[in-house]
Parts: C-alpha cells; sequence; structure tokens
C-alpha cells in the first residue's frame, strides 16, 4: 500500500467554549472527531466541505458527537493525479485526485485504520473542481464502512487491552484529590467495551462518594474554624453558606446538626437574637435521601447522571492545553 503521509501539530484547548455543545449522551460513546491538516493543500472552501464530510462519515456510521474526547480522529490527506485545463466556454478545470482517510489515535500517533478514495472533480476553477470531488464521497460506501468498522475495533481493543492502566491512572488522581478528572476519565469508556465499562461505571460510584466525602470534610473543616476563631451571629451566617453547599450523602453530614444546634445555643445567648439556620432544608434533606435509597436502581442512575455532568463541566472548565506532539501519518 502507498504510503501516505500528514504531519500535524494538534493544539486542544479544554474551555468552556470549545465544550459548549457537550451532550452527557455522548458518554459512553466512541466518538470520532474531524480534523484536517492546516498544511493540506485545499481552498478555504473546498476544505470545509471535506471536513464536513468527514463528520458526515462518523455520524453516519453511529461515531458523531462533540469533541469531548480528543484521542480519536478521522483526518484525510491528498494527492493530486492529473489536473487538466478542459477548452470551452468557459474553460473548466479537471482533477484526478486521491483521497486517503485515516482513522487513528492522536496522541500516541497510532494508525487504527485507512482507506484511499479515487475522485474526480471538474469545475470552473480549482475550488469548484475540489468541491466536485468531495461531493461524490459515499459515507455510506462500503470502503468507508470498512474502514469504520476496523477503526472501532482498533479503539474498542484500546480501552480492553489499558483498562488496567485507566484504573491505575485514576487512582493517582484520586491520590491527588483530583476527582473531577477521575470521574471524566472513567466516563470516557464506553459501553461497547464491557468488561472494562462495568468495572469503571462501580469505580465511579466509590470516586463521587469519595468527592462529596472529601469536598464535606473540607467545608465542614472551614465552617468549625470560623466558628472557633469568632463564635457569633455574623460567623453563623458564614457557616451557613458553607454548610449548604455541603452534600447530604457526605460521610461528616451526621455532624452537622449537633454542630448547628450547638451554633444556634451560642447565638441565642450571648447576643439575645433569633438564628434560624435552616434546619429545615438538612431535614429534608435527610427524608429525601431515605426515600432515594427506598429504590437503589433509580439511585445508582441518578449519580451516575450526575457522574457524567462533573464529567461534562471538568471537560468545560479545564484551563490547561493539551499540545499533542507531531502526528505523521
Amino acid at each position: 500500500m502507498k504510503k501516505h503521509v500528514i504531519t500535524l501539530i494538534i493544539i486542544i484547548s479544554i474551555s468552556t467554549i470549545a465544550y459548549a455543545q457537550i451532550s452527557l449522551n455522548d458518554f459512553g460513546r466512541i466518538i470520532l472527531n474531524s480534523h484536517l491538516p492546516s498544511s493540506l493543500p485545499v481552498p478555504n472552501e473546498a476544505k470545509n466541505l471535506l471536513e464536513t464530510k468527514l463528520k458526515e462519515i462518523a455520524t453516519i456510521n453511529g461515531l458523531g458527537g462533540s469533541d469531548f474526547n480528543p484521542r480519536f480522529i478521522i483526518t484525510a490527506n491528498i494527492n493530486i493525479g492529473t489536473k487538466d485545463i478542459i477548452a470551452g466556454a468557459p474553460a473548466k478545470m479537471s482533477q484526478r485526485i486521491s483521497l486517503t482517510l485515516f482513522i487513528g489515535d492522536a496522541i500516541s500517533n497510532t494508525v487504527f485504520s485507512s482507506t484511499t478514495l479515487n475522485l474526480i472533480g471538474v469545475g470552473d476553477n480549482e475550488n469548484k473542481s475540489f468541491i466536485e470531488a468531495f461531493n461524490s464521497i459515499n459515507p455510506r460506501s462500503n470502503s468507508i464502512k470498512e474502514l469504520i468498522e476496523e477503526g472501532k475495533n482498533k479503539i474498542i481493543s484500546y480501552y480492553l487491552n489499558q483498562c488496567e492502566f485507566i484504573s491505575k491512572n485514576v487512582e493517582t488522581l484520586i491520590s491527588k484529590q483530583q476527582y473531577d478528572e477521575a470521574i471524566y476519565t472513567l466516563a470516557l469508556v464506553p459501553e461497547v467495551c464491557k468488561d472494562c465499562y462495568i468495572q469503571s461505571q462501580d469505580k465511579i460510584q466509590t470516586v463521587y462518594k469519595q468527592k462529596i466525602d472529601y469536598e464535606g470534610a473540607v467545608l465542614f473543616s472551614k465552617a468549625k474554624s470560623i466558628w472557633m476563631s469568632a463564635p457569633n451571629s455574623k460567623s453563623a451566617d458564614n457557616i451557613r453558606t458553607l454548610i449548604n453547599n455541603i452534600n447530604h450523602r457526605a460521610a461528616c453530614y451526621p455532624e452537622i446538626a449537633p454542630f448547628v444546634k450547638q451554633i444556634q445555643a451560642k447565638v441565642l445567648a450571648d447576643e439575645k437574637q433569633q438564628w434560624q439556620f435552616d434546619m429545615k432544608q438538612y431535614t429534608d434533606n435527610l427524608e429525601r435521601e431515605k426515600k432515594e435509597y427506598a429504590d437503589k436502581v433509580e439511585i445508582e442512575k441518578q449519580r451516575l447522571e450526575t457522574c457524567r455532568q462533573i464529567a461534562v463541566e471538568y471537560a468545560k472548565n479545564q484551563p490547561k492545553t493539551i499540545n499533542y506532539s507531531y502526528i505523521i501519518w
């Protein structure tokens, strides 16, 4: 097979704008990100059409979606066979184009599958001849279906082979209290990777509980510290805000009621003023928890939904930039 070379420098910023269209439904699926190198020798209008075609190929074959996971891509390389001018009024340009499509891992620089399409484009100028050629691409053709199927199988193999590494990476993130990133990492495992997916879903429940326990403990510790420093009504107001942000499933939550009563007694005794700490919210939360635990399956669905939402927010707000190394395919 003829060797094709594409050199890409991909810089993907995980930001609120870039990930504005992330859907909860994209988690648990294999998704291909369409990308074309800036060096592709194609006019911008035709290049935009080609990228749209790549997205269409991914979508029609069940791998379309938001680019919350930048790892797996579908891209293309172009070789011009012949370029002729057809006489007439007006003259036309005819091009024979060899278009090679690739699916691969943009981080490890690995090609999973490829196929070459031989296209012919005729138009009033170079741009229009490219457009005609790209319009002739059939996303449902057998060669493209084979490209997708092979690429999809390689991605599944990646997760099956890397499942233990993913688990270890998550443990490292947990040890650093990077719970949102850990949840995000686990949420990326697709459902088709059955064993790894089940392990990840089990683990995501544990990580979520660790997250709310840790965050609750931090808030509760801060609340107690504020009270110890200045046991008065002003501090009580600040403490109320902190405690209202503690998840009612956090391990520290049962300790809140006695702490609240202590504050109430102190404020009433020392400053002779009524202080409502919103105990009703605390009671309601406990009652809601009892009802939720009455239906364990529903709770697990809710937690998974919450974890996926955490993964979405992580993808939206992660400030760092991922710099891929050169990709040569």
